[in-house]
């Protein structure tokens, strides 16, 4: 900054550099209060003498580029670098047709154990949760009251067969007198009437001794079926009767076992064709719909639709030789009614949802992709049963859809990359 007295003007300098980097001062003027006349005449000369300056700074660069500078290259488009995916080939295989509901296992057999006699439980013959079959001792009642009423029949069967024995004797002496004449005929039907009512005395006695021997055989109790025991609900020294509700355990069979399950009434035609051609096997799977617990064979369709939920009833039956089955158990049933042939298939993961409906990322051989729609009629075991849309031999991308869209460029990496597994977590992230 200067002062010129004569001109009334204050002088800023500023050292700049050209474009080529060059230096170059410039000076710039500013009136001072009360020296206005002179000072313009003065700012004039000035900024003519500024603007030959930046003309020769503009002529400097100009000459100094051709001289010696060399023009940058124009800038390039970096082409983006292709999206990591895990990519698999769609197979062809035999594919299960398969209807697929929710059932409920059910005992074949359930039996409450009841006594029919009354009497003191002497002893119990199970142990609870134990596996018993038919004939296996499940509790002992008190005998002897019983074993007394056999013993009293049978000493009653042994009189009436003596007196029998004399009437049938006394008989067989009379007839020959009234040939003679020393015996009525009176006497002679008397004594047959008695020997007849000794015979149906006799008759009554077997019959008393049957049924207190029936009675005596209901004081030990034993398993009518094969099964399992559940808890025991009467202690020793109970004494027990028939007609109560309580019974002493509850016996359930479990091999074989049955499953109870349920379809749409729009299945059941489907079923009943399949039933047709022969027996339909039917798989048990758990709560999770992939572990499989047990296979078997369709056993009926119940006769009646439920109106109210428009679903029929079906019954399947299981060896359940491990157990995999338990009573009361929910599973989810799939029925196999037919097989598809050749059926193409891909993972679940490579299926995404579109607006216009399901759809994979087809891979091309110049490893670009796009959408590519697909229709499924069928999901089983982690696989999805492509009925158009693909053909064999395609590749469709199973993982790092996230940054992918038709046209994009993709690499195919391990199913363990790092980066497929983040984009892959994004996503699900996202969902």
């Amino acid at each position: 900054m200067r002062w010129h007295e004569g001109s009334g003007l204050l002088f800023t300098s500023d050292i700049r550099q050209c474009g080529d980097g060059r230096p170059l001062r410039s000076v710039t003027p500013q009136l001072v209060p009360g020296k206005t006349q002179l000072g313009l005449k003065v700012m004039k000369k000035t900024l003519v003498v500024a603007g030959v300056v930046a003309i020769a700074c503009i002529g400097g660069s100009i000459a100094w580029g051709a001289m010696g500078a060399s023009p940058a290259p124009p800038s390039q488009a970096m082409a983006p670098p292709p999206v990591p995916v895990v990519a698999t080939k769609v197979q062809v295989s035999n594919v299960p047709i398969v209807m697929t509901g929710i059932g409920t296992v059910e005992p074949y057999n359930v039996v409450d154990v009841h006594t029919q006699v009354t009497g003191t439980i002497e002893k119990i013959g199970f142990v609870e949760g134990q596996t018993v079959h038919p004939g296996s001792l499940i509790a002992q009642l008190d005998p002897r009251p019983y074993q007394a009423a056999l013993q009293e029949a049978e000493a009653k069967l042994k009189s009436d067969q003596a007196n029998l024995a004399d009437a049938q004797a006394n008989l067989s002496r009379y007839v020959p007198l009234l040939k003679e004449g020393f015996s009525t005929p009176q006497q002679v039907a008397d004594q047959v009437a008695t020997v007849s009512e000794l015979q149906a005395a006799i008759a009554a006695d077997q019959a008393t001794i049957f049924n207190a021997k029936t009675q005596l055989s209901y004081t030990t109790i034993t398993s009518p079926i094969d099964g399992v025991t559940g808890i025991r609900r009467v202690d020793v020294g109970n004494i027990v009767q028939p007609g109560t509700t309580t019974p002493i355990v509850t016996i359930t069979q479990i091999q074989p076992i049955s499953v109870v399950f349920t379809l749409p009434q729009n299945d059941l035609p489907a079923v009943q064709a399949a039933m047709a051609k022969g027996a339909l096997t039917t798989v048990a799977y758990g709560q999770d719909d992939r572990t499989k617990l047990a296979q078997g064979t369709l056993l009926m369709v119940n006769n009646t639709v439920n109106q109210s939920s428009g679903t029929v009833q079906l019954k399947a039956t299981f060896p359940n030789r491990n157990r995999e089955l338990w009573p009361g158990e929910f599973v989810n049933v799939q029925l196999i009614v037919a097989t598809r042939h050749d059926g193409i298939t891909v993972p679940l993961a490579t299926l995404q949802q579109g607006q216009n409906g399901q759809f994979v990322f087809l891979v091309h051989s110049d490893g670009t992709v796009n959408e590519q729609l697909v229709v499924v009629e069928e999901s089983l075991d982690g696989r999805a049963l492509v009925d158009s849309g693909l053909q064999p031999g395609d590749t469709v991308v199973a993982a790092g859809q996230y940054r992918l869209s038709s046209g994009v460029r993709v690499a195919e990496v391990s199913p363990s990359d790092p980066e497929v597994q983040n984009t892959t977590e994004a996503s699900a992230g996202m969902l």
